[in-house]
């Protein structure tokens, strides 16, 4: 009874109902907003040094038993590279408070309350700092579109006339190899900033430096699911 009344206070204030912070039984912590990046902008050491900073951080929360993944798209010179939405498992995932985030892939990419600046918290609970704080980090790293699926290539736009799709353009920070040129697509956990609230693709980093990622409200920060 007094788990169930924690996390419906916490659900209240995070605006979701008790139902949906105890959709299914709690198991963990299954996600969470890195508390810092690698410290060497976009260059996280690829998805494999990123996958690893993921693990490193749930080790230092106790969580180091789940396989952690980073919720990272990657892009290809001809096609589409490997998608963010793939690469983090089936769900459900919960934050270290026990509040749901989303049951499944569908549920994390169309429901507009999983990840808001109260849900999405680090690997020890605590929150991130958005708009109005007075050090904005909320933009987040991801490479990805809306949908968590990666970018088109520039010859597969050409080909099936995808114009939108910002075809050609670096996403990815050279698939997070690069602390320089290129840039990257990040998303705003706090869903806020000029009307841009998607928490995964809101808009291109000016650069990979560390600094560039900072001139924009960001900090090298990524998400982390467990893929297990």
């Amino acid at each position: 009874m007094k788990t169930y009344l924690a996390l419906a206070a916490l659900a209240m204030f995070c605006g979701l109902s008790p139902a949906q912070a105890q959709d299914a039984e709690f198991d963990g912590m299954s996600f969470f907003v890195t508390s810092e990046g690698p410290g060497n902008g976009g260059d996280l050491g690829g998805v494999e040094g990123a996958d690893r900073h993921c693990q490193e951080l749930a080790e230092s929360a106790g969580a180091g038993q789940r396989v952690w993944r980073a919720y990272l798209s990657t892009q290809v010179e001809q096609g589409r590279g490997a998608s963010a939405r793939f690469r983090i498992g089936d769900g459900p995932w919960y934050n270290a408070h026990g509040i749901l985030i989303a049951s499944d892939l569908n549920d994390l990419h169309l429901n507009n309350r999983t990840i808001t600046k109260e849900t999405a918290v680090d690997e020890h609970g605590n929150q991130v700092n958005g708009v109005g704080d007075s050090s904005n980090r909320h933009d987040i790293l991801t490479g990805t579109m809306a949908d968590g699926m990666a970018f088109f290539s520039q010859d597969i736009c050409n080909l099936v006339s995808k114009e939108n799709y910002d075809c050609g353009v670096d996403h990815t920070c050279n698939n997070w190899t690069s602390s320089g040129e290129g840039s990257a697509m990040v998303g705003h956990h706090d869903r806020h900033g000029g009307g841009i609230t998607s928490w995964n693709s809101a808009h291109q980093s000016v650069g990979c430096s560390q600094e560039q990622l900072r001139a924009t409200g960001g900090d090298g920060l990524f998400y982390c699911f467990a893929a297990d």
